[in-house]
């Protein structure tokens, strides 16, 4: 994509405005910013997206432009970003870039399609949808018989006691006449929500969504049948306004019209996702009657436009646990008008709806098996339990494992780097995409961390070793050690002008998460009386999870000390859940119980969590 700036004469413009005329290609759409405005704000404000985890703030970097034509001098930032061959190419970051005239930026395209888990573990379920169908072939009215159109309805159905929808009132008559009195009634759970005419009983959809930070995921479901029918992934169109949630609620507290602005992105985002599995399914969005969302507190708030500002500080406190009837369109999701949304409960500020789906599709609440589960983000979600009781805690993960914060990190999208194995006389990688490697991605981070500590060419504390003892332990890997200004840093792979490193800044920020994490997971083991071994199995839940190795994740200390077979990659339980909430009426009210069964742990008030963290930050000794 490029951003091109044209060039008037200097009469052209309006005499006073002072503005930059700037051109966007390759739509063409000519626009004016005022001078002194950031090439991000510039971009953002005239919807070309650019890749941003911070929201714009110059912390994670990623926001890289090239200047292909006009003057901008590099700055601090730019200077710890780029190399030198990358900023005399006119690399800059475009978060700091003022346009103060006219320029030509190269920007390199937003990934939209990220490589992302779409189905998960789940569990087989009875079908009984909160929506069904009853074709009618009803008795024509005359003087002799003379009931309301609604009167005649509802006694043809005797086993449901119905409210009926005020749309259903005003299609009713015109359908029913039209139709020689030959109608299909469309219900979600005691409510009449149309009439429809002929016999459509056969067709009657839903969608499941996982409205992730990052990542959105919708499957369409065949609710007459309970068979998925489409499935479409795409990145949470937010993400200019950062990659995490504390960075969105910090946008919204500094700029009074971000929530509404954010909340139009989440519609689209959801929309963009029905729009591609009704196409894939070939369904009429109008013959879906119901949709579930799973997702965290914060993205369910700023979805619903409701201020997630307490979210964000002490004593993090939420609207509501517990959601309104809502319908589709309260979302923004273009259904059937009358589409019910069933929206999942949160059990804290930093556990959310999309764990209580999570927990639904794995069966947390009725396994007799002690249990870990473990979803792993910017923000890692943590609970133990088994059917005798269920903890749960929020850990401050950290962006590391969505690439951020990485020096070559970057999400989990064709050319990443997302497994790594080394031995002493050899490195090998996997790719996205199987194309040239581009960047390293948060699998191929723990896992190039965890071949380095298995070979000792890390050391226990995370400090990478001096090259006389690499040389001993690994001969032919030895020579990727090697430094980058004053930093020591391994390499992984150079070609083609591109050299991805692991530095010693990023082991660090990995042994944080790492440290947060496991720091989570002891504390509730200590506060359920139980050890690791007690532990009959893992459940690495989310994306993320869900191509991370089991191997990796023991090794780093991600997870307690167990057999590998214990550690189960759970893929998009939270679509999952969903999915199973629209199957199935029982298992939403499950979905409800959870709220008064799980018992919600605060880490941040605990005077022991800090010298825990710190404990826990070194690597297990082998």
């Amino acid at each position: 994509m490029t951003l091109a700036a044209s060039e008037p004469a200097e009469s052209s413009r309006p005499e006073g405005h002072g503005r930059v005329d700037l051109r966007f290609e390759p739509s063409g759409r000519q626009v004016r910013v005022p001078p002194g405005v950031t090439l991000f704000d510039a971009a953002s404000w005239n919807g070309i997206a650019i890749d941003s985890t911070c929201g714009g703030h110059g912390t994670c970097k990623k926001c890289r432009v090239r200047v292909t034509a006009g003057h901008v001098s590099p700055n601090t930032l730019d200077l710890r970003a780029f190399s030198p061959d990358e900023l005399k190419s006119g690399w800059r970051l475009a978060c700091r870039v003022q346009v103060d005239s006219d320029l030509e930026v190269d920007v390199p395209p937003l990934v939209t399609r990220p490589k992302a888990a779409t189905v998960g573990v789940g569990r087989k379920v009875i079908l009984r949808p909160a929506v069904q169908k009853r074709y009618l072939e009803l008795d024509e009215p005359s003087l002799s018989d003379q009931r309301s159109d609604c009167e005649r309805l509802l006694e043809a159905l005797p086993d449901l006691e119905l409210r009926v929808d005020v749309h259903a009132l005003r299609s009713m008559g015109p359908v029913l006449r039209a139709a020689d009195y030959k109608a299909t009634a469309v219900v979600v759970d005691d409510v009449l929500v149309d009439v429809e005419p002929g016999d459509t009983s056969g067709r009657l959809f839903g969608v499941a969504f996982d409205l992730g930070t990052t990542t959105c995921v919708a499957t369409l479901l065949d609710l007459a049948t309970g068979t998925p029918v489409a499935v479409h992934s795409i990145l949470n169109r937010q993400q200019p306004f950062g990659g995490d949630v504390i960075t969105r609620i910090s946008t919204i507290m500094m700029e009074p019209r971000a929530l509404q602005e954010l909340a139009a992105l989440a519609h689209s985002s959801l929309g963009e996702l029905v729009a591609a599995v009704c196409e894939e399914g070939e369904v009429s969005p109008e013959e879906i009657y119901e949709i579930a969302v799973a997702g965290n507190a914060t993205m369910t708030h700023i979805a619903l436009s409701i201020d997630p500002e307490p979210l964000g500080m002490a004593p993090f406190i939420m609207a509501t646990r517990r959601y309104p009837e809502l319908l589709a369109s309260d979302l923004g999701v273009e259904v059937h008008p009358r589409a019910r949304a069933v929206v999942f409960p949160a059990l804290g500020a930093y556990v959310g709806g999309d764990i209580t789906a999570g927990l639904i599709a794995s069966g947390m609440d009725r396994d007799t098996r002690t249990r870990l589960f473990i979803d792993i983000g910017t923000n890692c979600e943590i609970v133990l339990g088994s059917a005798e009781g269920l903890l749960s805690t929020a850990a401050p993960a950290g962006p590391a494992f969505e690439g951020a914060q990485i020096r070559c990190g970057m999400r989990a999208a064709e050319g990443a780097i997302e497994v790594v194995k080394m031995s002493p006389d050899e490195l090998t990688l996997q790719v996205i995409g199987d194309v040239e490697p581009i960047g390293l991605c948060g699998s191929g981070l723990v896992d190039a961390v965890a071949e380095l500590v298995r070979l000792g060419l890390l050391d226990s504390s995370g400090r990478l070793v001096s090259p006389e003892t690499a040389a001993e332990i690994a001969p032919g890997i030895a020579g990727r050690l090697t430094t980058i200004g004053e930093e020591r840093v391994f390499i992984l792979h150079e070609g083609n002008g591109t050299r991805i490193y692991l530095s010693q800044r990023d082991v660090r920020e990995l042994q944080f998460a790492k440290a947060a994490i496991a720091t989570g997971w002891t504390l509730l083991l200590e506060d359920a009386g139980l050890a690791h071994s007690d532990v009959q199995q893992v459940l690495l839940a989310g994306s993320f999870g869900s191509y991370l190795s089991p191997a990796s994740a023991v090794r780093l200390g991600l997870v307690p000390k167990l057999p590998v077979m214990r550690v189960v990659s759970a893929g998009n339980v939270a679509g999952e859940g969903a999915k199973m909430a629209l199957l199935s009426v029982r298992e939403r009210a499950g979905a409800m119980a959870l709220l008064d069964e799980v018992e919600y742990v605060e880490l941040s008030d605990r005077a022991d969590f800090n010298d825990r963290f710190v404990s826990m930050l070194p690597f297990p000794a082998a």
